[in-house]
């Protein structure tokens, strides 16, 4: 991903790498990463070590923090919660990364699509990222080894719950 590009981060993607202690892979990352403020409210009261670790991420730039206040980004979130799909900070996120033409880091493709053609718009574009994408553009820019990006991948498929369908980054380089 070539750098200059922002990415709309959804609670799911900054979760994988807050649980591991890796924000500063995001900080890192070519992209500019920014989170909605209902992003922010999603990372729970019940993870204050996660609470933590996003708070240190904000402070220390590794990605920023905005809020969903023009009106263009409140109608597309408004649309957006009338179908049951998906959170807050999946509306959220979306909203920004529609109207701003940023690319949104999500996890979940399929629900994206599904609430895109509830709230009739699926014709519009977004470009979307997910975790593993993140890691391969850490990788390809040699920010990462494959050895260290597969070791995450264990991490989280043994100590997270969070299991790609990939064993190894090289399989998507």
């Amino acid at each position: 991903m070539p750098a200059g590009v922002i990415v709309i981060a959804d609670t799911s993607v900054l979760i994988n790498f807050l649980r591991i202690d890796k924000m500063d892979l995001i900080g890192a990352h070519p992209a500019a990463f920014v989170a909605t403020e209902h992003v922010t409210v999603e990372i729970s009261d019940n993870y204050p070590e996660q609470q933590a670790r996003y708070r240190a991420a904000l402070k220390a730039g590794y990605l920023s923090e905005e809020r969903v206040d023009d009106p263009a980004e409140v109608e597309l979130f408004l649309k957006l919660r009338r179908t049951p799909r998906l959170g807050t900070g999946e509306c959220s996120a979306i909203s920004v990364a529609i109207n701003r033409g940023h690319t949104l880091a999500i996890d979940d493709n399929r629900a994206i699509n599904r609430a895109l053609n509830e709230a009739g718009l699926i014709k519009r574009h977004i470009q979307l990222i997910r975790t593993q994408d993140v890691l391969a553009d850490l990788t390809r820019t040699g920010l990462l080894s494959i050895e260290a990006a597969d070791s995450i991948l264990s991490d989280w498929a043994t100590n997270h719950r969070f299991r790609l369908k990939i064993q190894s980054i090289a399989e998507i380089l």
